[in-house]
């Protein structure tokens, strides 16, 4: 399985799971000049920005190290784009990060990381 394959794969268990536990996902790999948003979903009234990160190995780090500050600042700004471009107004914007280390090829470590990061401005 190939870097965009495992992605894929780990995203759509991400979405699964966040609509498992009560989210509804609005979007998925959201594209706008500032970047993409993996997931976008609802959480009651909050809008939730979920970044994913899928890993074979903690080699080079584990999945929660590699949303950087550089890559938290990026991810807000694609959240300002997204609630732009839909007119929205939402009670609360939420950053979650969901990290998958897979195990073998049918099974997965899965955490949700919820309100993960704030950015400030």
């Amino acid at each position: 399985m190939d870097r965009q394959e495992l992605a894929r794969r780990g995203e759509d268990a991400a979405a699964a799971f966040l609509e498992r536990v009560g989210m509804t996902v609005v979007e998925r790999n959201w594209r706008c000049p500032a970047g993409e948003a993996d997931i976008v979903a609802l959480d009651g009234e909050d809008l939730v920005i979920v970044e994913v990160k899928t890993r074979r190995s903690a080699r080079a780090g584990t999945p929660e190290e590699s949303v950087t500050p550089s890559k938290q600042r990026r991810i807000s700004r694609v959240a300002r784009a997204y609630v732009a471009s839909r007119g929205l107004s939402p009670q609360r914007v939420r950053f979650d990060v969901v990290t998958l280390r897979v195990l073998s090829e049918d099974r997965a470590l899965l955490r949700h990381l919820r309100d993960a990061f704030t950015v400030e401005g």
